[in-house]
């Protein structure tokens, strides 16, 4: 018998570039959801590569993100020994038709038959099992010439999700015609489209031969076409980075692969899939799909203490959080912020970060642990010309070459050792050793030990705001 035509590789294409406030106070602009292990040890960025992780049906992750995330990024996937092919930087946000157009631009060049995985960085699937099988009939529909698109078989009404209605079904098993995509319905409608069984919710998980890809984006918007060409021809690399070039790339329409390409194609098709999805969208979904506590329908996570609770998610993640008698709650506490709101209006969160938007609450953007390249800190106490930071420097970890106009700094070594250059002078620090760099010396902090390097920082000035650096070198490239 003649020996089986290996599969082709699939190229999984990640988007991280979303800033995520749905999940607020946990999840920042800074620091968004995909970033955060809200479902085990792992971030959902990490559980959506290892998802993606068998080399034998998966070619290395291309993962689009924008700079800012970067870094943090770099360090997670490291943390599960994966090395991407590349991370590319979006310096807009041009939803999603545009970041699939760069990757398939920069995959087309390398591989001109490729296909690519088009995969959310923030979703949970508890089946891998149908995930996989579902992959094996969109590989074989994508390897015929077709769009594909992963339809969610739909398990209530929901009113938070586009459906899509399927057509007739392809030779190819398991796979339909795209009848038509559907908006988010009332819960009317969300009803009848259950109970017919000919509508999923859609996933926003593609597979895609690239070249055809690109010749319905340009079919449709070719001006958008134009401006991602140009963006990737004009990439820059940048330490494990590629940069698109910003000022094509902000040319570009800011549609998704829904609006721009799949509800206009004649050649889209749907896999629908019960495969334990959830796009994770907000705190009421993180609680349903959340082992808890029977039969109170409890979700406890850090030091809570419940008693007399029923059916909500309480979480905290220093400190003590103590329920009473409370029913049907979201009650979410960080180290700087506390969120209380019935779970059915999990949905309407929105009208609070516009509200905090308004009052440019810091609460909103940035973690009270704020992640840098070289390690984190976190400000412990912050008072009139005094500010105390618990700095922690990975290993290898060097901060910038730098100085301050307005203020000065003590540093005490509490665990690892430290090297530091205070003007012309360099010093090894190790545990319970100090050292004072004075106002407007040149100074640079790095971590040549096999362990984090802990340090308190206790600046003192008339001024202590993290824009009173000037970065004289960088190892990381920031200015």
């Amino acid at each position: 018998m003649p020996a089986e035509t290996p599969s082709p590789l699939i190229y999984p294409v990640i988007l991280s570039g979303g800033s995520g406030t749905r999940l607020w106070p946990m999840s920042r602009s800074a620091y968004p959801k995909q970033l955060l292990p809200l479902l085990s040890q792992s971030s959902l960025l990490q559980e959506s590569v290892r998802r993606v992780a068998d080399p034998e049906q998966f070619a290395a992750p291309l993962i689009l993100a924008n700079d800012e995330h970067r870094f943090i990024i770099a360090e997670q996937l490291r943390q599960i020994g994966v090395k991407p092919q590349t991370i590319m930087l979006e310096p807009v946000a041009r939803n999603t038709a545009p970041a699939a157009a760069a990757a398939a631009l920069w995959l087309q060049a390398r591989d001109p038959a490729a296909l690519m995985l088009i995969m959310p960085s923030d979703h949970s699937i508890t089946d891998p099992a149908a995930f996989r099988a579902a992959l094996e009939a969109g590989l074989a529909a994508a390897s015929a010439g077709k769009l594909v698109t992963f339809g969610i078989a739909a398990e209530r009404p929901e009113t938070g999700y586009g459906y899509i209605r399927r057509g007739a079904p392809l030779v190819t098993a398991g796979a339909f015609e795209v009848a038509a995509f559907v908006e988010k319905p009332d819960l009317a409608r969300a009803r009848d489209y259950l109970a017919s069984g000919n509508y999923t919710w859609n996933s926003g998980i593609f597979l895609f031969p690239v070249g055809l890809y690109l010749a319905e984006l340009a079919a449709r918007l070719p001006e958008t076409r134009a401006a991602v060409e140009a963006a990737v021809a004009g990439a820059q690399g940048d330490l494990d980075f590629l940069r698109l070039a910003a000022e094509p790339f902000a040319r570009a329409a800011n549609e998704s692969i829904d609006y721009a390409v799949m509800e206009h194609t004649r050649n889209a098709v749907v896999v629908p899939v019960a495969m334990g999805w959830s796009d994770v969208g907000a705190w009421d979904a993180l609680w349903d799909i959340t082992p808890k506590e029977t039969p109170t329908g409890v979700v406890a996570i850090g030091d809570v203490v419940a008693v007399d609770c029923k059916n909500s998610y309480l979480r905290v993640e220093e400190g003590l959080l103590a329920a009473f008698g409370v029913e049907d709650l979201i009650v979410v506490a960080t180290a700087d912020a506390v969120l209380v709101a019935p779970k059915d209006r999990a949905q309407d969160l929105k009208k609070l970060i516009d509200r905090l938007k308004a009052e440019q609450r810091p609460e909103l953007t940035q973690l009270s642990t704020v992640h840098r390249p070289w390690g984190t800190y976190r400000t412990i106490h912050m008072g009139e010309r005094v500010q105390v930071k618990h700095i922690t420097v990975k290993p290898g970890g060097k901060l910038s070459l730098q100085l301050h106009h307005h203020r000065a700094e003590h540093w005490v070594v509490v665990k690892g050792t430290a090297r530091v250059v205070r003007g012309d002078e360099t010093l090894m620090l190790t545990e319970n050793q100090s050292t004072y760099i004075p106002l407007g010396a040149r100074h640079r902090l790095e971590n040549p030990g096999r362990i984090p390097l802990h340090l308190i920082e206790v600046q003192s000035g008339s001024y202590l705001g993290e824009d009173d650096i000037v970065r004289l070198e960088d190892t990381y490239g920031r200015v």
